[in-house]
């Protein structure tokens, strides 16, 4: 792999309100979801019966923290950004979760009603 890359783009609809949290560091930032349609594009995808996939997304930057405040649930939105693993403690084993750290986001037109998804977000 000559120019590896770690890009990610997602356009559809925010599942979540936007919520700003400090962290130890004294950083703020924006958390939010995005709930996109599972395309069946492989045998154990067709045969699944989750039909969406839901991201957390993080925004750190000023400008992104600014667009993802505007953002309102249900709202079509284009996400840009990375994807990171992180981890977290809890009483039991270490558990491992992927999110968007989001560059870039902003409203959209809407998305042709034929996948709808507000009945089946996950989280």
């Amino acid at each position: 792999m000559n120019n590896p890359a770690n890009q990610v783009q997602l356009i559809d609809r925010v599942s979540s309100a936007v919520q700003h949290m400090e962290l130890p560091s004294g950083d703020v930032i924006a958390n939010f979801r995005i709930v996109v349609p599972r395309v069946a594009t492989s045998r154990s995808t067709r045969k699944s019966k989750q039909k969406v996939d839901v991201f957390d997304c993080t925004a750190w930057s000023a400008k992104a923290k600014k667009a993802a405040t505007r953002l309102s649930v249900d709202d079509t939105v284009r996400v840009e950004g990375q994807l990171r693993r992180s981890f977290k403690r809890s009483a039991g084993p270490p558990m491992s979760f992927v999110s968007v750290d989001v560059s870039t986001c902003s409203r959209v037109p809407a998305l042709s009603s034929s996948h709808d998804t507000r009945s089946e977000d996950a989280g």
